[in-house]
């Protein structure tokens, strides 16, 4: 019996599904103790937009550990939150023309969405939120209120209140407008709606199964939250950074949420680093009434500046991501194709894919088949029925087909006979 299975809490889970204990990794390569190399298609649940050990961003971190650069300061004024700060406003607001104030709120994207939630109430004075069907947004308590998933939920032990769930974009049959039900009982006195402080929305919710919002019920969502006076909270955390092609994801709807939550792969290598972002009216904190004590993680700091600079100063990564991204849409498509009978169906945006199947023993057997030949990807969806595809943004052509040729190999060895 491993120290793991004797002293690690049972709560454990992703080592459950890749049973290798691993040492080191590089790109989108990570290598067990024993040197077994993996293709990595889950990039931290999307924490490693610009891959394992980024030499250029590493090399920054070195250099500023190695200097002796401040490494915790709570939310002291330090030079590398300072360059964090203006690199962020240069390279990735002011192109975009959004006018944010920035907030640390913590570590996590648990964090930046709980200040999120927090705000909202605080500056319209009203309690419940909306949230939506299959939603993720974190294991905190305010968070888990307005997630879905009811293991999840389960877990805190508690009743979760003061939020109340919608349909997501296309939840129900196709056939109904199923936006058209919140915004009924917006309207409708009668129906025991409580008046929303905000909304909060995954434009493609990850957790969920790669549920994808088009951009017409984004924007529907957006002018209705404007018409009501409700605070429109788009949370960012998995699929900002990069990950469906713009740096945000609400970009391709043309949208300008009030509140901003980002985390993961802001932190440029993989540290720790949360933010949210506010329209600066929205600004009324008093001074320590959100605090914690690591808002200032500064080789996050560091490492963030370094990455902004290196790939968001023009359109390179972006255009490379929607390309990869079209690549991995048509190989799931094909499969999906190839095995009628079984009704698998493709779905995502940029770099993040998923492959739905009937149930999630048959998603979780194909992912198991994908870590025995190689490559690492999860399941996501209430029931784990998606097979998730999400590599590093910075993943090589060439990774990318052997990753893909895995996937096709992973399925055609589950479903046998169905094609």
């Amino acid at each position: 019996m491993s120290v793991f299975d004797m002293i690690e809490s049972e709560v454990r889970s992703y080592c459950r599904s890749w049973p290798v204990t691993f040492d080191r990794a590089t790109g989108s390569r990570i290598f067990d103790e024993n040197g077994q190399g993996y293709l990595d298609f889950f990039a931290g649940a999307g924490a490693l937009n610009y891959g394992h050990n980024n030499p250029i961003l590493k090399q920054a971190v070195i250099d500023y550990i190695q200097r002796d650069g401040v490494t915790h300061s709570l939310d002291m004024q330090t030079v590398a939150k300072r360059d964090f700060l203006e690199t962020f406003s240069e390279t990735v607001l002011a192109p975009r023309e959004l006018d944010y104030k920035i907030m640390f709120p913590g570590p996590a994207g648990a964090n930046a969405v709980e200040a999120a939630l927090k705000l909202a109430r605080k500056v319209t004075g009203r309690e419940s939120v909306i949230n939506f069907t299959n939603a993720f947004h974190g294991m905190t308590l305010g968070a888990l209120s307005v997630t879905g998933n009811s293991l999840k939920r389960g877990g805190a032990g508690i009743p979760l209140v003061h939020a109340t769930p919608m349909p997501f974009d296309n939840y129900l049959d196709g056939l109904t407008p199923d936006f058209m039900l919140f915004e009924r009982l917006l309207k409708d006195s009668g129906s025991g709606l409580n008046e929303p402080a905000a909304v909060i929305v995954e434009t493609v919710q990850g957790e969920g199964g790669i549920n994808v919002a088009s951009v017409e019920w984004l924007r529907s969502l957006s002018e209705l939250c404007q018409r009501q006076g409700i605070l429109l909270i788009v949370d960012d955390v998995q699929m900002g950074c990069g990950r469906t092609g713009p740096f945000f994801s609400f970009e391709a709807a043309g949208i300008k949420p009030d509140i901003v939550c980002l985390s993961k792969s802001i932190g440029g290598f993989g540290l720790p680093l949360g933010l949210t972002l506010l329209r600066p009216e929205l600004d009324v904190w008093e001074p320590g009434e959100h605090n914690g004590t690591f808002r200032g993680i500064n080789p996050a700091f560091v490492a963030s500046t370094e990455a902004l600079k290196t790939y968001w100063t023009d359109d390179t990564l972006e255009k490379s991501t929607l390309a990869k991204g079209e690549q991995v849409g048509r190989a799931l498509t094909d499969l999906a194709l190839a095995y009628p009978e079984a009704g698998l169906k493709a779905r995502g945006r940029g770099l993040a894919r998923g492959l739905l199947f009937a149930d999630g023993d048959t998603a979780g057997k194909v992912c198991r088949a994908a870590f025995d030949r190689g490559l690492l990807m999860e399941t996501a969806g209430p029931d784990g029925e998606v097979a998730k595809i999400m590599p590093p943004l910075t993943v090589t052509d060439a990774e990318l087909e052997e990753g893909l040729a895995i996937v096709d190999d992973a399925v055609a060895a589950t479903l046998g006979g169905l094609r």
